[in-house]
């Protein structure tokens, strides 16, 4: 393979492993290219684009140091959660490269969403492929496919995002109103993640058996083969924060 031209899509940017010239190639004798072990994340990157990786601003400065997560790590109810959480962080490359994920349940306000966020917020400072959906918000991006114009925005390709990045994370899992339609979305969603042995996050507030009236039992039994369960109990903090 000859050299690669620097017209590549990348070729100015600095290879993160400090191999390559930035193209994504290394050239061997006999002018013989190899693709650096930094060409599969770079083209990875390249398909999650047009897709929501974006941290909501209130949930940009989550971190353990300081509250709300600092406050439910001393709360009996919510301390094992916040341990899972950290340990499912300090484990983020290998659990994403076996595709483990994680199912957070839990009353309203107990704070799935500010513990979910904090394994987004790390993946992606850890250069990894996140898209970031509270479930309502996937399903209008999706249903958006079907009035796009030729050549534009199709189901197939935002389904390839989908599917392809490192993580994908599902906020409120199951409250969208049940329907034919919304159970082939996720079910075919999960079970292509789940094939693929790609990592899942989630949040609802529903248990088990709740979940698969809503979303289907087979949704629900590849999402929890793929996921531990992580349950966070306590009052809605929400209306204790007003109360106080």
């Amino acid at each position: 393979m000859p050299a690669i031209a620097r017209s590549e899509p990348f070729r100015e940017q600095a290879c993160p492993l400090g191999v390559c010239d930035g193209s994504g190639w290394i050239l061997g004798p006999e002018d013989v290219a190899r693709p650096c072990e930094c060409r599969a994340e770079r083209l990875n990157r390249g398909r999650s684009r047009g897709i929501s990786s974006v941290i909501p601003p209130r949930y940009r400065g989550v971190s353990f140091d300081r509250p709300p997560i600092s406050d439910m790590e001393r709360d009996l109810e919510k301390k094992m959660a916040v341990t899972h959480v950290k340990a499912f962080i300090d484990g983020l490359d290998n659990n994403l490269r076996e595709g483990r994920g994680l199912w957070i349940f839990g009353g309203t306000g107990t704070g799935k969403t500010t513990l979910a966020m904090l394994i987004s917020k790390a993946a992606l400072e850890a250069g990894k492929t996140v898209a970031i959906y509270s479930l309502p918000k996937l399903l209008a991006r999706i249903r958006r496919t079907y009035d796009s114009e030729p050549g534009g925005d199709s189901y197939l390709s935002l389904f390839g995002q989908l599917t392809s990045v490192d993580l994908l994370h599902i906020d409120d899992l199951g409250a969208e109103k049940r329907s034919d339609w919304v159970l082939e979305q996720l079910y075919a969603l999960v079970n292509e993640r789940y094939e693929s042995q790609r990592s899942i996050l989630v949040t609802t507030n529903l248990k088990l058996e709740e979940l698969e009236a809503q979303i289907g039992a087979r949704t629900v039994s590849r999402l929890s083969q793929m996921c531990d369960l992580v349950e966070l109990r306590g009052p809605d903090s929400r209306w204790s924060d007003k109360a106080a």
